[in-house]
């Protein structure tokens, strides 16, 4: 070998560290290392809002001029909380929907699916949220096992094992007989069962609900509401998501909901933690914005 040149073999190994090192008492333990101190006046970062609208703005024109369905609403939905938006018809509940799945191009400003802009990155942001309106359309003909694995394979690209399948409608509330049993012959609370199990099995991080309480009977709303909260639950594997419900239901969004808000004419004039009021409160509140 050439002079200079050694080998890890050839080099003399060090001396163990214990033979030069005392051991230490066993009354004694090594001080932890400090944790990193926050800088002052900073606090941890919030996590990034399921759903989001900063500024969003729809106007639709008409013959008689531009309608504003939608000024310039913000607001922020949480991992883990359920914002039931309460107004009447044309308040602009739906709209604020259809901008975050897409279906409406807002005139200005943004919806946010997950932190990302819906008109931005639309195939991602579908992705990452699930929509249950007030009537699920599935395939009649086809079993509610059936129906879930073809619509979460389209969701997803991937193929989910029926035992899988079975589970996430158990999950959701549906019968063990019904599974194999064809849509048509399911009722309306049934099929939004088949929904929320596809919003499990699609693992979305955002729900959106368009009455979906309507026409249900209270045994049924009151199955629907308990669902509501094991989806926004955060486990070990998942954080929760985060809901928006639009819905005349005072009572159900008081009982289904961490907050509230109520829109009047495109505005979102009021929000409340439903926490904080009872249902006379709620109903009280509604009503005084609903006048002229």
């Amino acid at each position: 070998m050439p002079p200079g040149v050694g080998s890890a073999v050839d080099a003399p190994a060090p001396e163990p560290t214990a033979a030069i090192r005392p051991a230490m008492p066993p009354s004694m333990t090594a001080p932890s290392p400090a944790p990193p101190l926050a800088a002052p006046g900073f606090a941890p970062a919030p996590p990034t809002p399921a759903l989001a609208a900063r500024a969003l703005t729809k106007r639709f024109d008409t013959p008689t001029g531009p309608v504003v369905a939608l000024e310039a609403l913000d607001l922020a939905i949480a991992p883990g909380e359920v914002f039931c938006l309460l107004g009447a018809n044309g308040a602009g509940k739906t709209t604020t929907i259809n901008c975050f799945l897409g279906f409406v191009a807002p005139t200005s400003g943004q919806a946010l699916v997950d932190g990302l802009d819906v008109a931005a990155e639309p195939l991602e942001t579908k992705r990452r949220l699930a929509y249950i309106p007030e009537t699920v359309m599935l395939y009649p003909n086809l079993t509610g096992v059936e129906n879930l694995g073809y619509l979460a394979e389209l969701a997803t690209g991937a193929r989910l094992a029926p035992d899988a399948l079975v589970a996430h409608l158990a999950d959701a509330g549906l019968p063990a007989d019904a599974a194999r049993r064809r849509v048509g012959s399911y009722s309306k609370g049934m099929r939004q069962k088949v929904g929320i199990a596809l919003a499990a099995a699609k693992g979305a991080r955002a729900l959106l609900l368009d009455e979906p309480t309507s026409g249900l009977d209270p045994k049924a709303s009151n199955e629907f509401s308990a669902l509501l909260a094991r989806l926004s639950e955060s486990t070990a594997e998942r954080p929760g998501a985060g809901i928006l419900m639009a819905t005349h239901d005072l009572f159900r969004a008081k009982e289904s909901g961490t907050h509230v808000g109520i829109m009047r004419h495109g505005r979102l004039v009021a929000t409340h933690r439903t926490a904080e009021l009872s249902h006379a409160d709620l109903e009280r509140i509604y009503l005084e914005h609903m006048h002229d």
